[in-house]
Protein backbone atom coordinates (compact mmCIF):
# COMPACT_ATOMS: atom_id res chain seq x y z
CA UNK A 1 0.00 0.00 0.00
CA UNK A 2 1.37 3.49 -0.82
CA UNK A 3 1.47 5.98 1.93
CA UNK A 4 3.07 9.11 2.82
CA UNK A 5 6.26 9.86 4.60
CA UNK A 6 6.21 9.59 7.90
CA UNK A 7 7.40 13.14 8.31
CA UNK A 8 4.22 14.41 7.40
CA UNK A 9 2.73 13.67 10.72
CA UNK A 10 -0.85 15.23 10.77
CA UNK A 11 -1.92 17.44 13.99
CA UNK A 12 -5.08 15.20 14.04
CA UNK A 13 -6.07 11.53 12.53
CA UNK A 14 -9.14 13.30 10.47
CA UNK A 15 -9.76 12.54 6.49
CA UNK A 16 -12.12 15.31 5.72
CA UNK A 17 -13.42 16.01 2.42
CA UNK A 18 -14.82 19.14 2.63
CA UNK A 19 -15.03 22.34 4.59
CA UNK A 20 -16.74 25.40 4.36
CA UNK A 21 -16.12 29.05 7.05
CA UNK A 22 -15.14 27.86 10.17
CA UNK A 23 -15.95 24.42 10.05
CA UNK A 24 -14.70 20.95 8.03
CA UNK A 25 -16.54 18.00 7.61
CA UNK A 26 -14.94 14.43 7.73
CA UNK A 27 -16.68 11.87 5.16
CA UNK A 28 -19.37 10.64 7.50
CA UNK A 29 -20.15 14.23 7.16
CA UNK A 30 -19.50 15.18 11.05
CA UNK A 31 -18.39 18.87 11.42
CA UNK A 32 -15.44 20.28 13.48
CA UNK A 33 -14.83 23.54 14.37
CA UNK A 34 -11.41 24.53 12.63
CA UNK A 35 -9.48 27.19 14.98
CA UNK A 36 -6.50 26.85 12.85
CA UNK A 37 -7.38 27.86 9.74
CA UNK A 38 -4.82 25.61 7.98
CA UNK A 39 -1.81 27.91 10.40
CA UNK A 40 -3.67 30.94 9.60
CA UNK A 41 -4.20 30.39 5.86
CA UNK A 42 -8.08 30.27 5.26
CA UNK A 43 -8.13 33.88 6.45
CA UNK A 44 -11.46 34.34 4.86
CA UNK A 45 -13.20 30.96 6.17
CA UNK A 46 -12.76 27.85 3.96
CA UNK A 47 -14.03 28.62 0.30
CA UNK A 48 -15.34 32.15 0.67
CA UNK A 49 -17.60 32.20 -2.14
CA UNK A 50 -16.38 35.59 -3.25
CA UNK A 51 -12.38 33.85 -3.34
CA UNK A 52 -14.08 30.24 -5.28
CA UNK A 53 -16.20 32.92 -7.76
CA UNK A 54 -13.20 34.40 -8.23
CA UNK A 55 -10.52 31.52 -8.84
CA UNK A 56 -13.02 29.86 -10.66
CA UNK A 57 -13.36 32.47 -13.10
CA UNK A 58 -9.92 32.71 -13.78
CA UNK A 59 -9.45 29.09 -14.29
CA UNK A 60 -11.25 29.53 -17.22
CA UNK A 61 -9.05 32.20 -18.68
CA UNK A 62 -5.72 31.10 -17.82
CA UNK A 63 -4.30 29.02 -15.35
CA UNK A 64 -0.47 29.56 -15.71
CA UNK A 65 0.52 32.99 -16.65
CA UNK A 66 4.78 32.45 -16.09
CA UNK A 67 5.65 35.94 -15.28
CA UNK A 68 8.76 35.46 -16.32
CA UNK A 69 7.98 35.16 -19.41
CA UNK A 70 4.83 38.03 -19.44
CA UNK A 71 2.77 40.03 -17.02
CA UNK A 72 -0.30 38.85 -16.53
CA UNK A 73 -3.31 40.83 -16.17
CA UNK A 74 -4.31 39.94 -12.59
CA UNK A 75 -0.33 41.02 -11.54
CA UNK A 76 -1.14 45.13 -11.27
CA UNK A 77 -4.07 44.93 -9.95
CA UNK A 78 -2.56 43.00 -7.43
CA UNK A 79 0.59 45.26 -6.68
CA UNK A 80 -1.93 47.95 -6.98
CA UNK A 81 -4.07 46.15 -4.07
CA UNK A 82 -1.34 44.80 -1.91
CA UNK A 83 0.19 47.77 -2.20
CA UNK A 84 -2.61 49.92 -0.56
CA UNK A 85 -2.06 48.30 2.75
CA UNK A 86 1.10 48.76 3.12
CA UNK A 87 3.44 50.24 5.91
CA UNK A 88 5.14 53.40 3.90
CA UNK A 89 7.84 53.06 1.44
CA UNK A 90 7.13 49.77 0.55
CA UNK A 91 6.05 49.63 -3.18
CA UNK A 92 7.85 47.26 -5.01
CA UNK A 93 6.69 43.54 -5.32
CA UNK A 94 8.11 39.94 -5.88
CA UNK A 95 6.09 36.98 -5.34
CA UNK A 96 6.90 33.82 -4.74
CA UNK A 97 4.63 30.59 -3.58
CA UNK A 98 5.36 29.93 -0.13
CA UNK A 99 6.41 31.93 3.39
CA UNK A 100 10.03 29.98 3.08
CA UNK A 101 10.66 30.71 -0.59
CA UNK A 102 9.70 34.90 0.18
CA UNK A 103 11.74 34.79 3.37
CA UNK A 104 15.08 33.31 1.44
CA UNK A 105 14.23 36.18 -1.24
CA UNK A 106 14.30 38.65 1.47
CA UNK A 107 17.47 37.68 3.21
CA UNK A 108 19.03 37.64 -0.56
CA UNK A 109 17.71 40.73 -1.72
CA UNK A 110 19.04 42.55 1.65
CA UNK A 111 22.79 40.62 0.98
CA UNK A 112 22.49 41.89 -2.74
CA UNK A 113 21.73 45.09 -1.56
CA UNK A 114 24.45 45.68 1.20
CA UNK A 115 27.27 43.51 -0.20
CA UNK A 116 27.54 41.68 3.15
CA UNK A 117 27.00 38.27 4.38
CA UNK A 118 25.10 38.18 7.95
CA UNK A 119 22.14 37.89 9.14
CA UNK A 120 20.71 38.51 12.75
CA UNK A 121 17.74 36.13 13.52
CA UNK A 122 16.32 36.00 17.57
CA UNK A 123 15.58 32.90 19.48
CA UNK A 124 12.18 31.25 19.04
CA UNK A 125 11.76 32.65 15.27
CA UNK A 126 10.31 30.44 12.80
CA UNK A 127 10.98 31.10 9.21
CA UNK A 128 10.89 28.15 7.00
CA UNK A 129 11.87 24.15 6.91
CA UNK A 130 13.68 24.46 3.45
CA UNK A 131 17.66 24.24 4.53
CA UNK A 132 18.29 28.21 3.59
CA UNK A 133 15.30 28.75 5.74
CA UNK A 134 15.86 26.64 8.41
CA UNK A 135 19.72 28.09 9.07
CA UNK A 136 17.16 31.06 10.12
CA UNK A 137 14.67 28.73 12.46
CA UNK A 138 15.35 28.46 15.77
CA UNK A 139 12.04 28.13 17.46
CA UNK A 140 12.73 23.95 17.73
CA UNK A 141 16.18 22.21 17.00
CA UNK A 142 14.07 19.54 15.15
CA UNK A 143 14.37 21.55 11.89
CA UNK A 144 18.00 22.28 12.54
CA UNK A 145 19.08 19.32 12.57
CA UNK A 146 22.43 18.15 12.16
CA UNK A 147 21.33 14.81 10.13
CA UNK A 148 20.48 17.03 7.38
CA UNK A 149 23.76 18.27 6.52
CA UNK A 150 25.59 21.74 7.45
CA UNK A 151 23.18 24.89 7.40
CA UNK A 152 24.11 27.66 5.39
CA UNK A 153 26.17 29.95 6.99
CA UNK A 154 25.66 33.45 8.54
CA UNK A 155 23.34 33.35 10.92
CA UNK A 156 24.08 34.47 14.34
CA UNK A 157 20.91 33.99 16.77
CA UNK A 158 20.18 37.06 19.16
CA UNK A 159 17.78 36.64 22.38
CA UNK A 160 13.98 38.22 21.60
CA UNK A 161 12.37 39.90 24.25
CA UNK A 162 10.09 36.84 26.09
CA UNK A 163 8.89 38.59 29.36
CA UNK A 164 7.15 35.25 30.63
CA UNK A 165 10.08 33.09 29.66
CA UNK A 166 12.69 35.24 31.46
CA UNK A 167 10.38 35.91 34.24
CA UNK A 168 10.65 39.67 33.99
CA UNK A 169 8.54 42.65 32.93
CA UNK A 170 8.96 44.03 29.60
CA UNK A 171 10.36 46.84 29.87
CA UNK A 172 13.22 44.89 31.68
CA UNK A 173 12.96 41.91 29.08
CA UNK A 174 13.25 44.85 26.16
CA UNK A 175 16.40 46.51 27.64
CA UNK A 176 18.12 43.06 27.98
CA UNK A 177 17.59 42.21 24.38
CA UNK A 178 18.28 44.91 23.00
CA UNK A 179 21.90 45.33 25.13
CA UNK A 180 22.52 42.04 23.99
CA UNK A 181 22.02 42.56 20.14
CA UNK A 182 24.62 45.84 20.56
CA UNK A 183 27.16 43.14 22.53
CA UNK A 184 26.38 40.56 19.04
CA UNK A 185 27.05 43.72 16.90
CA UNK A 186 30.15 44.71 18.71
CA UNK A 187 31.59 41.03 19.37
CA UNK A 188 29.83 38.42 16.96
CA UNK A 189 29.13 40.14 14.19
CA UNK A 190 30.19 43.77 13.16
CA UNK A 191 27.82 45.86 11.37
CA UNK A 192 29.27 46.11 8.53
CA UNK A 193 29.37 42.74 8.15
CA UNK A 194 25.43 42.31 8.82
CA UNK A 195 23.21 42.77 5.80
CA UNK A 196 19.61 41.95 7.25
CA UNK A 197 17.52 41.67 10.93
CA UNK A 198 15.14 39.43 10.31
CA UNK A 199 12.26 39.83 12.89
CA UNK A 200 8.38 38.36 13.36
CA UNK A 201 6.30 41.27 14.88
CA UNK A 202 4.76 38.73 16.74
CA UNK A 203 6.48 35.29 16.73
CA UNK A 204 4.60 31.97 15.25
CA UNK A 205 5.34 28.91 16.28
CA UNK A 206 7.63 30.12 19.34
CA UNK A 207 3.68 30.39 21.14
CA UNK A 208 2.21 33.82 19.40
CA UNK A 209 4.52 36.15 21.28
CA UNK A 210 4.40 39.65 20.24
CA UNK A 211 7.31 42.45 20.61
CA UNK A 212 6.94 45.35 21.97
CA UNK A 213 7.35 49.35 20.68
CA UNK A 214 9.62 49.47 22.79
CA UNK A 215 11.99 46.46 21.26
CA UNK A 216 10.84 47.36 17.47
CA UNK A 217 12.23 50.71 17.94
CA UNK A 218 15.30 50.33 19.09
CA UNK A 219 15.66 47.33 16.62
CA UNK A 220 14.84 50.36 13.49
CA UNK A 221 17.05 52.75 15.42
CA UNK A 222 19.90 50.27 14.49
CA UNK A 223 19.30 49.11 11.70
CA UNK A 224 19.00 52.67 10.17
CA UNK A 225 22.16 53.66 12.18
CA UNK A 226 24.56 51.33 10.50
CA UNK A 227 23.01 50.06 6.58
CA UNK A 228 21.38 47.30 7.71
CA UNK A 229 18.03 46.07 6.23
CA UNK A 230 14.91 45.64 8.68
CA UNK A 231 12.96 42.54 7.41
CA UNK A 232 9.61 41.83 8.66
CA UNK A 233 8.30 38.42 8.38
CA UNK A 234 4.39 38.54 8.67
CA UNK A 235 3.39 35.28 7.13
CA UNK A 236 1.78 33.87 9.86
CA UNK A 237 0.71 37.20 11.13
CA UNK A 238 -0.30 39.33 8.38
CA UNK A 239 -3.09 40.13 6.53
CA UNK A 240 -5.49 41.24 9.15
CA UNK A 241 -4.40 38.32 11.45
CA UNK A 242 -3.91 40.52 14.52
CA UNK A 243 -6.37 43.18 14.63
CA UNK A 244 -4.44 45.63 12.28
CA UNK A 245 -3.75 44.71 8.38
CA UNK A 246 0.09 44.20 9.19
CA UNK A 247 1.32 43.09 12.78
CA UNK A 248 3.81 46.01 12.27
CA UNK A 249 1.48 48.15 12.75
CA UNK A 250 0.80 48.01 16.42
CA UNK A 251 4.56 48.98 17.41
CA UNK A 252 4.99 51.77 14.56
CA UNK A 253 7.73 49.61 13.17
CA UNK A 254 8.41 50.67 9.28
CA UNK A 255 10.51 47.96 7.81
CA UNK A 256 12.85 47.76 4.69
CA UNK A 257 11.27 44.25 3.79
CA UNK A 258 7.84 42.58 5.10
CA UNK A 259 7.56 39.04 3.67
CA UNK A 260 3.59 38.10 3.47
CA UNK A 261 2.31 34.48 2.55
CA UNK A 262 -0.27 31.98 4.48
CA UNK A 263 -3.62 34.31 4.26
CA UNK A 264 -3.05 36.62 1.56
CA UNK A 265 -5.22 34.39 -1.01
CA UNK A 266 -7.34 32.31 1.29
CA UNK A 267 -5.61 29.14 0.60
CA UNK A 268 -3.99 29.15 -2.65
CA UNK A 269 -0.24 29.39 -2.85
CA UNK A 270 1.01 32.78 -2.97
CA UNK A 271 3.60 34.61 -1.18
CA UNK A 272 5.60 37.44 -1.47
CA UNK A 273 7.89 40.38 -0.29
CA UNK A 274 7.34 44.33 -0.66
CA UNK A 275 10.48 46.33 -0.11
CA UNK A 276 11.43 50.04 -0.92
CA UNK A 277 12.26 50.42 -4.62
CA UNK A 278 15.62 51.34 -4.08
CA UNK A 279 16.29 48.11 -2.04
CA UNK A 280 14.57 45.78 -4.81
CA UNK A 281 16.40 47.59 -7.69
CA UNK A 282 19.66 45.87 -5.80
CA UNK A 283 18.48 42.67 -6.39
CA UNK A 284 20.92 40.43 -9.11
CA UNK A 285 20.24 38.94 -12.46
CA UNK A 286 18.61 36.00 -11.61
CA UNK A 287 18.49 36.01 -8.26
CA UNK A 288 14.71 36.08 -8.27
CA UNK A 289 11.98 33.66 -10.44
CA UNK A 290 9.84 30.71 -9.94
CA UNK A 291 8.18 28.36 -12.10
CA UNK A 292 4.90 28.64 -10.59
CA UNK A 293 5.42 32.39 -9.07
CA UNK A 294 2.91 34.59 -9.00
CA UNK A 295 0.16 32.15 -10.60
CA UNK A 296 -2.36 34.19 -12.18
CA UNK A 297 -5.33 31.65 -10.78
CA UNK A 298 -3.57 32.32 -6.78
CA UNK A 299 -3.11 36.11 -7.62
CA UNK A 300 -7.40 36.11 -8.19
CA UNK A 301 -7.57 34.41 -5.39
CA UNK A 302 -5.90 37.12 -3.53
CA UNK A 303 -7.34 39.76 -4.91
CA UNK A 304 -10.83 38.72 -4.19
CA UNK A 305 -9.80 38.04 -0.54
CA UNK A 306 -8.22 41.71 -0.33
CA UNK A 307 -11.56 43.29 -1.34
CA UNK A 308 -13.42 40.47 1.50
CA UNK A 309 -10.97 41.68 3.69
CA UNK A 310 -12.17 45.29 3.51
CA UNK A 311 -15.47 45.17 2.28
CA UNK A 312 -16.34 42.66 5.56
CA UNK A 313 -14.57 44.81 7.82
CA UNK A 314 -12.30 41.53 8.35
CA UNK A 315 -9.19 44.04 10.37
CA UNK A 316 -11.86 45.52 12.56
CA UNK A 317 -13.67 42.15 13.28
CA UNK A 318 -10.35 40.08 14.07
CA UNK A 319 -10.13 42.58 16.68
CA UNK A 320 -12.87 42.42 18.15
CA UNK A 321 -13.44 38.97 18.10
CA UNK A 322 -10.06 38.47 19.26
CA UNK A 323 -10.75 40.47 22.28
CA UNK A 324 -14.08 38.31 23.08
CA UNK A 325 -11.99 34.92 22.59
CA UNK A 326 -8.80 36.41 24.84
CA UNK A 327 -11.42 37.18 27.50
CA UNK A 328 -12.34 33.61 27.45
CA UNK A 329 -8.97 32.23 27.75
CA UNK A 330 -7.88 34.41 30.24
CA UNK A 331 -11.10 33.67 32.44
CA UNK A 332 -10.58 29.69 32.28
CA UNK A 333 -6.76 30.35 33.03
CA UNK A 334 -7.44 32.52 36.38
CA UNK A 335 -9.10 29.01 37.40
CA UNK A 336 -6.02 26.98 36.33
CA UNK A 337 -2.23 26.94 37.93
CA UNK A 338 -0.92 24.94 35.31
CA UNK A 339 -2.18 27.94 32.82
CA UNK A 340 1.30 30.15 33.15
CA UNK A 341 0.35 32.59 30.35
CA UNK A 342 -2.34 33.85 27.75
CA UNK A 343 -1.40 36.17 25.22
CA UNK A 344 -1.29 37.19 21.40
CA UNK A 345 -3.10 39.42 19.51
CA UNK A 346 -6.90 39.81 17.33
CA UNK A 347 -7.17 36.33 16.12
CA UNK A 348 -3.68 34.95 17.20
CA UNK A 349 -3.62 33.77 20.61
CA UNK A 350 -1.95 31.33 22.70
CA UNK A 351 -2.65 29.50 25.79
CA UNK A 352 1.36 28.28 27.51
CA UNK A 353 0.80 25.40 29.61
CA UNK A 354 3.31 24.95 32.99
CA UNK A 355 4.37 22.88 35.43
CA UNK A 356 6.56 23.70 39.07
CA UNK A 357 8.88 26.75 38.50
CA UNK A 358 7.52 27.44 34.68
CA UNK A 359 8.70 24.02 33.61
CA UNK A 360 6.87 23.63 30.41
CA UNK A 361 4.04 20.87 30.79
CA UNK A 362 3.67 19.43 26.88
CA UNK A 363 1.98 16.29 28.08
CA UNK A 364 -1.04 19.02 29.57
CA UNK A 365 -0.81 20.51 26.12
CA UNK A 366 -1.41 17.32 23.82
CA UNK A 367 -4.26 16.18 26.76
CA UNK A 368 -6.33 19.01 26.07
CA UNK A 369 -5.66 18.87 22.41
CA UNK A 370 -6.85 15.60 22.39
CA UNK A 371 -10.21 16.59 24.54
CA UNK A 372 -11.25 19.25 22.30
CA UNK A 373 -10.67 16.87 19.07
CA UNK A 374 -13.10 14.53 21.07
CA UNK A 375 -15.44 17.69 20.85
CA UNK A 376 -15.28 18.28 17.33
CA UNK A 377 -12.92 21.07 17.81
CA UNK A 378 -9.78 21.27 16.20
CA UNK A 379 -6.24 22.46 17.59
CA UNK A 380 -2.86 22.93 17.55
CA UNK A 381 -0.12 23.47 19.36
CA UNK A 382 3.05 24.95 19.16
CA UNK A 383 6.74 26.04 21.30
CA UNK A 384 9.48 23.78 21.25
CA UNK A 385 8.01 21.41 23.85
CA UNK A 386 5.03 21.27 22.31
CA UNK A 387 3.58 22.57 25.71
CA UNK A 388 1.44 25.67 23.96
CA UNK A 389 -2.37 25.30 22.04
CA UNK A 390 -2.61 28.10 19.37
CA UNK A 391 -5.91 29.35 18.43
CA UNK A 392 -5.99 31.18 14.98
CA UNK A 393 -9.13 30.49 13.51
CA UNK A 394 -10.47 32.44 10.26
CA UNK A 395 -11.19 35.74 10.63
CA UNK A 396 -14.81 35.53 9.80
CA UNK A 397 -15.27 33.54 13.18
CA UNK A 398 -18.86 34.60 14.65
CA UNK A 399 -19.73 35.97 18.04
CA UNK A 400 -21.85 32.38 18.17
CA UNK A 401 -18.62 30.24 17.38
CA UNK A 402 -16.06 32.00 19.39
CA UNK A 403 -18.45 31.25 22.50
CA UNK A 404 -18.82 27.56 21.36
CA UNK A 405 -14.83 27.26 21.27
CA UNK A 406 -14.65 29.01 24.82
CA UNK A 407 -17.29 26.37 25.87
CA UNK A 408 -15.47 23.20 24.46
CA UNK A 409 -11.75 24.76 26.07
CA UNK A 410 -13.45 25.09 29.74
CA UNK A 411 -15.23 21.61 29.48
CA UNK A 412 -11.01 19.99 28.04
CA UNK A 413 -9.68 22.18 30.57
CA UNK A 414 -11.93 20.69 33.30
CA UNK A 415 -11.22 17.05 32.08
CA UNK A 416 -7.63 17.44 32.23
CA UNK A 417 -6.56 20.05 35.24
CA UNK A 418 -9.45 19.07 37.84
Amino acid sequence: MFHLSPALQQATPLEVSRAKGCEVFDQNGDAYLDMTSGIGVTATGHCHPRVVAAAQAQLGQMMHGQYGIFRHDKLQPLMDRLGRTMPRGLDAFFFANSGAEAVEAAVRLARNHTNRQNVIVFQNGFHGRTLGSAALTTSGARFRSARSGALPPGVVIAPFPHPYRYGWDQETADAFCLSELDHILATVTSPEDTAAILVEPVQGEAGYMPGSTAFFSGLRERASRHGIVLIADEVQCGAARTGRFWACEHFGLEPDILVFAKGIASGLPLSGIAARSEIMASALPGSQGGTYSANVVACAAAIATLDVIEEEGLVTRAAEMGRRLRTGLEAAGQRYQAIGEVRGLGLMQATEFSGRDRAPAPELAQAVRAAALKRNMILLTCGPYGHIIRMIPPLVITEGEIDRAILIWDECLADVLN
